[in-house]
């Protein structure tokens, strides 16, 4: 029941859900705050002690199975400015208090990152993307979250503001750095997501195995693969639930650029990349199961994105 060596967020709302109808959160102290810089000094003075509250899908549960005790929840739903989806030089700037639902429902996000609108439907079920943000999931950090998995495959950069440090602007290859841990220091709110726009004519694909519709996924892959007369020109892959954080296989991508869009090329690459990934066992499934679920979804995804790119 360990996964990555603490406890897996999957493992634990499974076979706690019982328990947590009857528990109650540790007492804190909650704020509303109606502008960002509201926002920003209630974060600066309470830093480690606060906890912010975006969607709740993922911190209400924790609060009320007390993993989470914090001082003080931070609510930023009344903050203005923090939702909403633009274009923004050829991709998209999605503010992090939007709706997962918002963006699933995107004909933007449609165009501009393809890989974004095949990996937000399999986020849960419509109530929980109804309420959960695209923020939220990033700063949560799961490594069976579908979001996190996209926006490193995508080269997404987050923006991060504090009160003394004004903006600061985060890789995506940055900013997850293991279970539940991003490179979002305390006195900092993650506010906004840019995303590049998907080169032209790539198609992308993101399949995942979990144990019933809508529950956490046991492992994932997703892909972005631009070719062009054949050859593969540009590829993206990247797993869930295959390690500590997402994971981007970028050996497997290196060896695979340049090389026939075959069946036979797609194979070896997703072999490759079930090479680099890191799982652990757990109540839901071994290592080695992942290992081979993993390489046989890595070959779907590929091989599905060459076929609507085409």
């Amino acid at each position: 029941m360990f996964y990555g060596g603490r406890w897996s967020l999957c493992t634990l709302f499974s076979e706690l859900s019982d328990c947590q109808a009857r528990m109650k959160p540790a007492p804190f102290t909650y704020y509303a705050p109606e502008s960002l810089d509201e926002a920003l000094a209630l974060r600066a003075e309470h830093a480690a002690d606060s906890v912010l509250l975006s969607g709740g899908q993922s911190l209400v549960p924790m609060l009320n199975l007390r993993l989470s005790q914090p001082s003080v929840v931070i609510d930023l739903n009344r903050v203005q400015g923090l939702g909403g989806i633009a274009e923004s030089n050829g991709g998209l700037a999605v503010g992090a208090l939007t709706r997962q639902r918002t963006a699933e429902r995107s004909s933007l996000v449609a165009e501009r990152a393809p890989l974004l609108a095949k990996a937000l439907p399999l986020i849960a079920h419509p109530a929980i993307r109804s309420r959960g943000t695209v923020g939220g999931s990033l700063a949560h950090c799961d490594p069976a979250a579908e979001l996190p998995a996209v926006m490193l495959a995508l080269d997404a950069k987050l923006v991060a503001r504090s009160a003394s440090g004004g903006e600061r602007v985060i890789e995506a290859a940055d900013f997850f750095e293991g279970f539940l841990t991003t490179s979002l220091r305390e006195d900092e709110i993650l506010t906004e997501v840019r995303v590049p726009g998907s080169p032209a004519g790539a198609g992308a694909a993101f399949h995942e195995v979990s144990r019933n519709h809508g529950a956490f996924a046991i492992v994932g892959a997703g892909c972005v693969v631009q070719a062009h007369e054949g050859t593969v020109e540009d590829v993206r892959l990247v797993f869930i639930g295959a390690g500590g954080t997402p994971m981007r296989a970028r050996a497997a991508e290196t060896a695979l650029t340049g090389q026939p869009a075959t069946a036979e090329s797609f194979a070896a690459a997703a072999r490759d990349a079930a090479a680099e990934l890191e799982p652990s066992s757990d109540v839901h499934a071994s290592a080695t199961y992942r290992l081979n679920v993993a390489e046989v979804l890595a070959r779907r995804a590929l091989t599905e994105a060459l076929e609507v790119s085409a």
